[in-house]
């Protein structure tokens, strides 16, 4: 990934991870996403190009958990262009990705997803991903609760 790919990382990252796909999703696409991994990991995030038109990229980092021998990497975020769905992009990039941590020490990936997503799932399944455990999120919806209905018309009244 080159700086120049940043808008259109984004762009995609736009159509692909939206809020009505993921509503609950515990952390959210935004623009600071794509920045910090590329500013702080940019040799975990690739792009995938085809006719000259990113189709795809792969965002991930490295962890290094304290009294650990173990050094893992992580995949955030893998997306591929709907246009190009089923011709092996997203299977060029986890694999380049792979490779990465690799060369920078890692012995173990990990990739999270919304247990309801089967098709992310069977296609990590098909990458040699294993071992799922699911975690569950809760959520909490202040808007209905009475503080925010009282705190939000003191903060108006300023």
């Amino acid at each position: 990934m080159e700086i120049e790919d940043i808008p259109a990382v984004f762009a995609l990252g736009e159509r692909v991870f939206t809020v009505d796909d993921s509503p609950t999703l515990y952390r959210t696409w935004d623009e600071y996403q794509v920045v910090d991994l590329f500013s702080s990991d940019g040799e975990t995030c690739l792009v995938a190009e085809l006719d000259g038109k990113l189709v795809g990229f792969a965002l991930g980092t490295m962890i290094n958990k304290r009294k650990s021998s173990w050094v893992y990497g992580y995949l955030i975020w893998l997306a591929v262009s709907p246009d190009v769905a089923g011709r092996g992009v997203g299977r060029e990039l986890v694999e380049s990705l792979n490779e990465a941590f690799i060369e920078l020490g890692a012995r173990m990936v990990l990739v999270d997803t919304d247990a309801d997503k089967e098709d992310a799932l069977r296609f990590f399944e098909k990458m040699g991903f294993g071992h799922p455990s699911e975690h569950v999120y809760l959520s909490l919806n202040l808007t209905g609760r009475p503080e925010y209905r009282r705190i939000r018309a003191r903060r108006d009244r300023r």
